[in-house]
Protein backbone atom coordinates (compact mmCIF):
# COMPACT_ATOMS: atom_id res chain seq x y z
CA UNK A 1 0.00 0.00 0.00
CA UNK A 2 1.17 3.49 -0.83
CA UNK A 3 -0.45 6.32 1.16
CA UNK A 4 -1.07 9.41 -0.93
CA UNK A 5 0.04 12.49 0.95
CA UNK A 6 -2.36 15.35 1.72
CA UNK A 7 -2.69 17.80 -1.13
CA UNK A 8 -2.76 21.60 -0.83
CA UNK A 9 -6.12 23.32 -0.99
CA UNK A 10 -7.36 24.20 -4.47
CA UNK A 11 -8.90 27.51 -5.57
CA UNK A 12 -12.35 25.88 -5.07
CA UNK A 13 -11.84 25.77 -1.31
CA UNK A 14 -14.91 24.83 0.73
CA UNK A 15 -16.14 27.27 3.37
CA UNK A 16 -14.59 25.07 6.06
CA UNK A 17 -11.84 22.83 4.61
CA UNK A 18 -11.39 19.58 6.53
CA UNK A 19 -8.55 17.16 7.14
CA UNK A 20 -9.71 13.77 5.88
CA UNK A 21 -8.48 10.19 5.71
CA UNK A 22 -10.04 8.21 2.87
CA UNK A 23 -9.76 4.41 3.15
CA UNK A 24 -10.47 2.59 -0.11
CA UNK A 25 -11.27 -1.08 -0.59
CA UNK A 26 -10.80 -1.66 -4.34
CA UNK A 27 -11.99 -5.25 -3.92
CA UNK A 28 -15.49 -4.14 -2.84
CA UNK A 29 -18.35 -5.70 -4.83
CA UNK A 30 -15.83 -8.28 -6.09
CA UNK A 31 -13.75 -5.59 -7.81
CA UNK A 32 -16.62 -3.86 -9.61
CA UNK A 33 -15.93 -0.51 -7.91
CA UNK A 34 -12.17 -0.15 -8.25
CA UNK A 35 -12.33 3.35 -9.74
CA UNK A 36 -14.71 4.82 -7.18
CA UNK A 37 -12.12 5.56 -4.50
CA UNK A 38 -9.97 7.90 -6.53
CA UNK A 39 -13.09 9.68 -7.83
CA UNK A 40 -13.93 10.41 -4.22
CA UNK A 41 -10.42 11.63 -3.45
CA UNK A 42 -10.39 13.89 -6.53
CA UNK A 43 -13.77 15.39 -5.66
CA UNK A 44 -12.77 16.12 -2.07
CA UNK A 45 -9.47 17.68 -3.15
CA UNK A 46 -11.31 19.83 -5.67
CA UNK A 47 -13.45 21.15 -2.82
CA UNK A 48 -10.26 22.17 -1.03
CA UNK A 49 -10.21 19.49 1.66
CA UNK A 50 -6.86 18.04 2.78
CA UNK A 51 -6.94 14.35 1.91
CA UNK A 52 -4.77 11.38 2.79
CA UNK A 53 -5.83 8.40 0.69
CA UNK A 54 -5.11 4.80 1.71
CA UNK A 55 -5.66 1.93 -0.69
CA UNK A 56 -4.86 -1.78 -0.49
CA UNK A 57 -6.26 -5.08 -1.71
CA UNK A 58 -5.35 -6.64 1.63
CA UNK A 59 -8.12 -5.72 4.09
CA UNK A 60 -6.03 -6.42 7.20
CA UNK A 61 -3.22 -4.18 5.98
CA UNK A 62 -5.71 -1.46 5.11
CA UNK A 63 -7.04 -1.56 8.66
CA UNK A 64 -3.52 -1.26 10.12
CA UNK A 65 -2.66 1.70 7.90
CA UNK A 66 -5.97 3.42 8.60
CA UNK A 67 -5.53 3.04 12.34
CA UNK A 68 -2.01 4.43 11.99
CA UNK A 69 -3.37 7.46 10.09
CA UNK A 70 -5.86 8.13 12.88
CA UNK A 71 -3.49 7.45 15.77
CA UNK A 72 -3.49 11.03 17.03
CA UNK A 73 -7.19 10.80 17.86
CA UNK A 74 -6.97 7.21 19.07
CA UNK A 75 -4.54 7.94 21.87
CA UNK A 76 -1.41 7.06 19.93
CA UNK A 77 2.11 8.08 20.87
CA UNK A 78 2.69 10.56 18.07
CA UNK A 79 2.74 13.97 19.75
CA UNK A 80 4.48 15.85 16.96
CA UNK A 81 3.43 19.49 16.70
CA UNK A 82 2.83 18.96 12.99
CA UNK A 83 0.35 16.14 13.60
CA UNK A 84 -3.26 17.06 12.76
CA UNK A 85 -6.15 14.98 14.04
CA UNK A 86 -8.40 14.17 11.06
CA UNK A 87 -11.91 15.59 11.06
CA UNK A 88 -13.31 12.50 9.37
CA UNK A 89 -12.58 9.02 8.13
CA UNK A 90 -14.26 8.35 4.79
CA UNK A 91 -14.63 4.68 3.85
CA UNK A 92 -15.17 3.62 0.25
CA UNK A 93 -16.63 0.14 -0.09
CA UNK A 94 -19.34 -2.02 1.46
CA UNK A 95 -20.42 -3.06 4.92
CA UNK A 96 -16.99 -4.51 5.67
CA UNK A 97 -15.48 -1.05 5.29
CA UNK A 98 -18.25 0.46 7.42
CA UNK A 99 -17.41 -2.12 10.08
CA UNK A 100 -13.74 -1.11 9.90
CA UNK A 101 -14.63 2.56 10.19
CA UNK A 102 -17.05 2.06 13.09
CA UNK A 103 -14.44 0.12 15.04
CA UNK A 104 -11.88 2.90 14.61
CA UNK A 105 -13.90 6.07 15.23
CA UNK A 106 -16.69 5.06 17.65
CA UNK A 107 -16.52 7.21 20.80
CA UNK A 108 -14.08 9.65 19.20
CA UNK A 109 -14.65 13.10 17.74
CA UNK A 110 -13.79 11.80 14.25
CA UNK A 111 -16.80 11.54 11.94
CA UNK A 112 -17.43 8.57 9.66
CA UNK A 113 -18.20 9.22 6.00
CA UNK A 114 -19.48 6.43 3.75
CA UNK A 115 -19.35 6.11 -0.03
CA UNK A 116 -21.32 2.87 -0.56
CA UNK A 117 -20.08 0.66 -3.39
CA UNK A 118 -20.21 -2.86 -1.94
CA UNK A 119 -22.67 -5.71 -2.29
CA UNK A 120 -24.71 -5.02 0.85
CA UNK A 121 -24.45 -1.33 1.82
CA UNK A 122 -26.97 -1.84 4.62
CA UNK A 123 -25.86 0.90 7.01
CA UNK A 124 -25.72 3.35 4.10
CA UNK A 125 -29.26 2.26 3.21
CA UNK A 126 -30.40 2.83 6.78
CA UNK A 127 -28.82 6.29 6.79
CA UNK A 128 -30.57 7.28 3.56
CA UNK A 129 -27.37 7.63 1.54
CA UNK A 130 -27.47 7.28 -2.29
CA UNK A 131 -26.62 3.66 -3.12
CA UNK A 132 -26.16 3.47 -6.89
CA UNK A 133 -25.07 7.01 -7.68
CA UNK A 134 -21.48 7.78 -6.69
CA UNK A 135 -21.74 11.43 -7.69
CA UNK A 136 -24.81 11.89 -5.50
CA UNK A 137 -23.10 10.10 -2.60
CA UNK A 138 -20.10 12.43 -2.92
CA UNK A 139 -22.38 15.48 -2.89
CA UNK A 140 -24.13 14.25 0.26
CA UNK A 141 -20.73 13.69 1.88
CA UNK A 142 -19.48 17.16 0.97
CA UNK A 143 -22.68 18.76 2.22
CA UNK A 144 -22.44 16.91 5.54
CA UNK A 145 -18.82 18.03 5.94
CA UNK A 146 -20.13 21.60 5.90
CA UNK A 147 -23.28 21.20 8.00
CA UNK A 148 -21.88 18.75 10.54
CA UNK A 149 -22.36 15.07 11.40
CA UNK A 150 -25.44 13.17 12.49
CA UNK A 151 -25.06 11.35 15.81
CA UNK A 152 -26.26 7.72 16.02
CA UNK A 153 -25.88 4.77 18.35
CA UNK A 154 -23.28 2.04 17.99
CA UNK A 155 -23.05 -1.32 19.71
CA UNK A 156 -20.27 -3.03 21.63
CA UNK A 157 -20.08 -6.82 21.41
CA UNK A 158 -17.99 -9.00 23.67
CA UNK A 159 -17.25 -12.59 22.71
CA UNK A 160 -14.86 -15.27 23.89
CA UNK A 161 -11.96 -16.29 21.65
CA UNK A 162 -10.56 -19.74 22.43
CA UNK A 163 -6.99 -20.61 21.47
CA UNK A 164 -4.15 -22.89 22.58
CA UNK A 165 -1.25 -21.78 24.73
CA UNK A 166 2.34 -21.77 23.51
CA UNK A 167 2.62 -25.53 24.02
CA UNK A 168 -0.57 -26.17 22.09
CA UNK A 169 -2.08 -28.12 24.98
CA UNK A 170 -4.12 -25.75 27.15
CA UNK A 171 -7.12 -23.87 25.78
CA UNK A 172 -7.12 -20.17 26.63
CA UNK A 173 -10.27 -18.06 26.62
CA UNK A 174 -9.77 -14.38 25.93
CA UNK A 175 -12.51 -11.75 25.94
CA UNK A 176 -12.69 -9.83 22.67
CA UNK A 177 -14.54 -6.51 22.50
CA UNK A 178 -15.58 -5.06 19.15
CA UNK A 179 -18.09 -2.65 17.65
CA UNK A 180 -20.90 -2.79 15.11
CA UNK A 181 -23.47 -0.27 13.92
CA UNK A 182 -25.97 -2.37 11.98
CA UNK A 183 -27.18 -5.89 12.77
CA UNK A 184 -25.74 -8.93 14.52
CA UNK A 185 -27.00 -12.26 13.14
CA UNK A 186 -26.92 -15.49 15.12
CA UNK A 187 -29.17 -17.92 13.27
CA UNK A 188 -30.00 -19.06 9.75
CA UNK A 189 -28.79 -15.81 8.21
CA UNK A 190 -25.41 -16.14 9.93
CA UNK A 191 -25.16 -19.76 8.79
CA UNK A 192 -25.71 -18.64 5.19
CA UNK A 193 -22.95 -16.05 5.54
CA UNK A 194 -20.60 -18.64 7.01
CA UNK A 195 -21.37 -21.12 4.21
CA UNK A 196 -20.90 -18.48 1.52
CA UNK A 197 -17.47 -17.62 2.88
CA UNK A 198 -16.47 -21.28 2.62
CA UNK A 199 -17.51 -21.56 -1.03
CA UNK A 200 -14.75 -20.89 -3.53
CA UNK A 201 -17.10 -20.80 -6.50
CA UNK A 202 -19.07 -19.01 -7.84
CA UNK A 203 -18.27 -15.40 -7.05
CA UNK A 204 -20.84 -12.63 -6.73
CA UNK A 205 -24.39 -12.75 -5.40
CA UNK A 206 -25.06 -16.23 -6.78
CA UNK A 207 -22.66 -17.59 -4.16
CA UNK A 208 -25.08 -16.47 -1.44
CA UNK A 209 -28.04 -18.03 -3.24
CA UNK A 210 -26.24 -21.37 -3.33
CA UNK A 211 -25.26 -20.99 0.33
CA UNK A 212 -28.88 -20.26 1.22
CA UNK A 213 -30.10 -23.40 -0.55
CA UNK A 214 -27.47 -25.54 1.19
CA UNK A 215 -28.36 -24.20 4.62
CA UNK A 216 -32.08 -24.50 3.95
CA UNK A 217 -31.64 -28.25 3.53
CA UNK A 218 -29.78 -28.29 6.85
CA UNK A 219 -32.30 -26.03 8.62
CA UNK A 220 -32.58 -27.16 12.23
CA UNK A 221 -33.96 -25.22 15.21
CA UNK A 222 -31.44 -24.46 17.93
CA UNK A 223 -31.98 -23.82 21.61
CA UNK A 224 -31.04 -20.29 22.63
CA UNK A 225 -30.64 -18.62 25.98
CA UNK A 226 -31.23 -14.91 25.49
CA UNK A 227 -30.86 -12.32 28.23
CA UNK A 228 -32.69 -9.05 27.64
CA UNK A 229 -31.58 -6.44 30.18
CA UNK A 230 -31.07 -9.28 32.65
CA UNK A 231 -34.36 -11.08 31.94
CA UNK A 232 -33.67 -14.60 30.65
CA UNK A 233 -35.53 -16.16 27.73
CA UNK A 234 -34.92 -19.81 26.79
CA UNK A 235 -36.39 -20.74 23.42
CA UNK A 236 -35.86 -22.75 20.27
CA UNK A 237 -35.38 -20.67 17.14
CA UNK A 238 -34.15 -20.77 13.55
CA UNK A 239 -33.23 -17.10 13.32
CA UNK A 240 -32.05 -14.60 15.93
CA UNK A 241 -30.90 -11.08 15.05
CA UNK A 242 -29.95 -8.04 17.12
CA UNK A 243 -30.64 -4.86 15.18
CA UNK A 244 -29.47 -1.30 15.68
CA UNK A 245 -30.18 -0.81 11.96
CA UNK A 246 -33.00 -2.16 9.80
CA UNK A 247 -31.47 -4.52 7.26
CA UNK A 248 -28.84 -7.11 6.37
CA UNK A 249 -27.75 -8.82 3.16
CA UNK A 250 -28.43 -5.91 0.84
CA UNK A 251 -31.95 -5.00 1.93
CA UNK A 252 -33.43 -7.84 3.99
CA UNK A 253 -35.40 -5.84 6.57
CA UNK A 254 -34.98 -8.24 9.49
CA UNK A 255 -35.65 -5.58 12.12
CA UNK A 256 -37.75 -3.10 10.13
CA UNK A 257 -38.70 -0.90 13.09
CA UNK A 258 -35.18 -0.46 14.47
CA UNK A 259 -33.96 3.11 14.89
CA UNK A 260 -30.33 4.16 14.74
CA UNK A 261 -30.66 6.73 17.51
CA UNK A 262 -33.22 5.47 20.06
CA UNK A 263 -30.78 3.87 22.52
CA UNK A 264 -32.38 0.43 22.06
CA UNK A 265 -31.71 -2.80 20.18
CA UNK A 266 -34.44 -4.71 18.34
CA UNK A 267 -34.06 -8.45 18.97
CA UNK A 268 -35.76 -10.63 16.35
CA UNK A 269 -36.58 -14.25 17.23
CA UNK A 270 -38.14 -16.65 14.71
CA UNK A 271 -39.33 -19.83 16.43
CA UNK A 272 -39.21 -23.29 14.77
CA UNK A 273 -41.05 -23.76 11.50
CA UNK A 274 -40.91 -26.14 8.57
CA UNK A 275 -38.77 -25.53 5.50
CA UNK A 276 -41.90 -24.81 3.46
CA UNK A 277 -43.14 -22.30 6.02
CA UNK A 278 -39.69 -20.71 6.14
CA UNK A 279 -39.71 -20.33 2.34
CA UNK A 280 -43.08 -18.60 2.61
CA UNK A 281 -41.93 -16.17 5.28
CA UNK A 282 -38.42 -15.47 3.99
CA UNK A 283 -39.42 -13.35 0.92
CA UNK A 284 -41.49 -11.14 3.22
CA UNK A 285 -38.30 -10.10 5.01
CA UNK A 286 -37.43 -7.81 2.08
CA UNK A 287 -40.61 -5.81 2.73
CA UNK A 288 -40.40 -6.13 6.50
CA UNK A 289 -43.88 -7.70 6.67
CA UNK A 290 -42.70 -10.91 8.32
CA UNK A 291 -43.41 -9.39 11.75
CA UNK A 292 -47.11 -10.13 11.33
CA UNK A 293 -46.44 -13.88 11.51
CA UNK A 294 -47.17 -15.35 14.94
CA UNK A 295 -43.87 -17.23 14.99
CA UNK A 296 -41.91 -13.98 14.75
CA UNK A 297 -41.27 -11.90 17.86
CA UNK A 298 -39.33 -8.68 18.42
CA UNK A 299 -38.02 -7.67 21.85
CA UNK A 300 -36.30 -4.39 22.76
CA UNK A 301 -33.44 -3.98 25.17
CA UNK A 302 -30.18 -2.11 25.74
CA UNK A 303 -28.11 -5.11 26.77
CA UNK A 304 -28.54 -8.47 25.03
CA UNK A 305 -26.67 -11.71 25.64
CA UNK A 306 -27.15 -14.64 23.25
CA UNK A 307 -25.90 -18.15 23.92
CA UNK A 308 -26.32 -21.34 21.90
CA UNK A 309 -24.11 -24.35 21.34
CA UNK A 310 -22.18 -24.40 18.06
CA UNK A 311 -23.73 -21.25 16.57
CA UNK A 312 -21.55 -18.66 14.82
CA UNK A 313 -22.48 -14.96 14.88
CA UNK A 314 -21.86 -12.29 12.24
CA UNK A 315 -22.10 -8.53 12.70
CA UNK A 316 -22.34 -6.14 9.75
CA UNK A 317 -21.29 -9.04 7.53
CA UNK A 318 -18.10 -9.72 9.51
CA UNK A 319 -17.51 -12.95 11.43
CA UNK A 320 -17.67 -12.50 15.20
CA UNK A 321 -17.18 -16.13 16.23
CA UNK A 322 -19.13 -18.71 18.17
CA UNK A 323 -21.72 -17.75 20.77
CA UNK A 324 -22.09 -16.62 23.49
CA UNK A 325 -21.83 -12.94 22.69
CA UNK A 326 -22.83 -9.92 24.75
CA UNK A 327 -24.09 -6.79 22.99
CA UNK A 328 -24.80 -3.39 24.49
CA UNK A 329 -25.98 -0.27 22.74
CA UNK A 330 -23.87 2.84 23.27
CA UNK A 331 -26.13 5.86 22.65
CA UNK A 332 -24.64 8.60 20.51
CA UNK A 333 -21.32 6.80 20.09
CA UNK A 334 -20.94 7.37 16.35
CA UNK A 335 -20.81 10.59 14.31
CA UNK A 336 -21.77 9.93 10.69
CA UNK A 337 -21.70 12.20 7.66
CA UNK A 338 -25.26 11.61 6.53
CA UNK A 339 -28.52 13.55 6.13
Amino acid sequence: MTPLQPTPASPLTAAHPKTLVVAINPAAAFGASRTVGMRVVAALEEKGHHVTALIADDFAQLRVETEHALRGALGGSDTSATWTVPDALVVVGGDGMVSLGTALVACTRISLGIIPCGTGNDLARGLGLPLRDVSAAIEVLCSALETGPRVIDAVTMTSRDVSADASGDVALTVASKRWFAGVLSAGFDAAVNERANLLRYPRGRSRYVIALLIELVRLTPREYTIQLDGVELVTKAVLVSVGNNVSIGGGMRVTPNALLDDGLLDVLVVTPLSRLAFLRIFPRVFAGTHLTDGRVTVHRARHVRIASEGVVAYADGERVGELPVDTEVQPGALRVLAP
